[in-house]
């Protein structure tokens, strides 16, 4: 259990609502940052914020964090043909704009908990190149990239890693999943023959934020059903 709270943003819906309910569950105090007003239930606190657009308001904020997650992402697949400079732009602001905004908030608050972690999420589509993925691919790269620099940076006081899912059942997903037949299709992809779930990855975040990862910083770890290794 952390000594401090931990600050979950996107804490209302897919993986990050289930890392919110986990982190819970365990008995962890956790702030909830989300656009809406309705809290997940049993965190210590939610503030309603639009991060991307305005930033994370630091006044309802503790001074000591024990740990921090971004869990707001995008799924805009669509052909080289149809994608326009606007939808970089967008995918940026949302993945990684919003992940720089708030740990540039925080990460003094989280250096005053040794041992604190950062997770942040990618994209089985970063390392595993796929059609029509040209945005998110290229923000989460981003992400990516960020979250390295991040780490050798806030080393050795806070550790920054990254997940990178494959597809899962989430609301952002609905539309790629919203028939048997896309179901099954996007299951077979995977050498797992199921699609993922928010616990998948939400499991992974709730264990890198622990004291039993703290010697691990850096990475970018797949949750993906295997489909970025194996054939």
């Amino acid at each position: 259990m952390h000594e401090h709270p931990i600050l979950v943003v996107g804490a209302t819906r897919g993986i990050g609502l289930s890392l919110t309910q986990r982190l819970v569950a365990a008995g962890h105090s956790v702030i909830s940052v989300a656009r809406g007003t309705d809290a997940p239930g049993g965190v210590t606190k939610h503030i309603a914020a639009d991060v991307v657009a305005d930033g994370l308001p630091l006044d309802q904020v503790p001074d000591i964090l024990g740990g921090f997650a971004y869990c707001p992402g995008s799924i805009d697949l669509r052909p080289l043909r149809s994608v326009r400079p606007e939808d970089l732009r967008t995918a940026f602001e949302i993945n990684v704009v919003g992940a720089f905004k708030c740990i540039h908030a925080v990460a003094d608050r989280l250096k005053k908990a040794p041992g604190s972690g950062i997770v942040l999420f990618s994209t089985v589509a970063v390392g595993q190149g796929m059609p029509f993925h040209v945005p998110v691919a290229a923000a989460k790269g981003a992400v990516e990239g960020m979250m390295r620099s991040l780490a050798a940076e806030l080393a050795p006081t806070v550790r920054v890693n990254a997940i990178a899912p494959s597809l899962s059942s989430t609301s952002l997903a609905e539309r790629l999943l919203n028939t048997p037949e896309k179901l099954k299709g996007a299951a077979d992809r995977h050498p797992m023959k199921r699609i993922g779930s928010p616990e998948d990855a939400a499991a992974l975040a709730a264990f890198l934020l622990s004291k039993e990862a703290s010697w691990i910083t850096g990475q970018v770890i797949g949750v993906d059903g295997g489909l970025s290794r194996l054939r």
